[in-house]
């Protein structure tokens, strides 16, 4: 299947199943009147393949080739574990605690042991103003990752690229933007 072929299947569940208009908080503090809840998305069985393809299709389009992905939990979850199954193999995930794990090994990172000089790409599914993304990536480099880049199923376009690029000096990598889901 031709990727442009999979990059409009993947748009036309994200805005069926995952846009909405209204009044909403988002998890930036700002408000605004469109909302994705990726999720609705990424957890459905005939997007996990479409995620994972189009995610790795990027990467290498991007010349990246990290040996896992991953991101803070909950929404980048689904889209890690779909790249890594789409994989075959070729690539782990990881999953990025909000707070460590008060008993056992006390980590922020799961999934994945031995994690010093890892080559890795965060990923997000929605991302504004880039803060869910950023904490990924300091947890990811206190844990001896090096992150290569950053990726998010949906930009919204709210400052999140620039700030990654001047905390990190990292880029960030949309498979979608906000107005891309709008224009559909």
């Amino acid at each position: 299947m031709s990727n442009e072929l999979e990059r409009g299947q993947l748009r036309a569940m994200l805005v069926k199943y995952s846009l909405r208009y209204g009044d909403f908080l988002l998890a930036s503090g700002q408000r605004s009147n469109v909302y994705i809840d990726a999720k609705l998305t990424t957890c459905r069985s005939e997007a996990m393949p479409l995620v994972g393809r189009l995610f790795l299709e990027k990467m290498k389009e991007l010349g990246l080739k990290p040996e896992a992905v991953g991101g803070l939990t909950l929404g980048a979850d689904p889209i890690s574990m779909a790249v890594a199954h789409e994989s075959n193999g070729q690539v782990q995930a990881f999953i990025v605690r909000k707070e460590s794990k008060q008993h056992g090994m006390q980590r922020f990172i799961e999934g994945i042991t031995d994690t010093n000089g890892l080559k890795v790409v965060v990923i997000d599914d929605v991302c504004t103003t880039g803060d869910s993304t950023i904490k990924a990536i300091e947890r990811a480099r206190l844990a001896g990752m090096v992150v290569l880049a950053a990726m998010c199923l949906v930009d919204r376009n709210g400052g999140a690229g620039e700030s990654i690029q001047e905390k990190f000096s990292i880029p960030l990598h949309p498979i979608f933007t906000l107005v891309e889901m709008e224009a559909a």
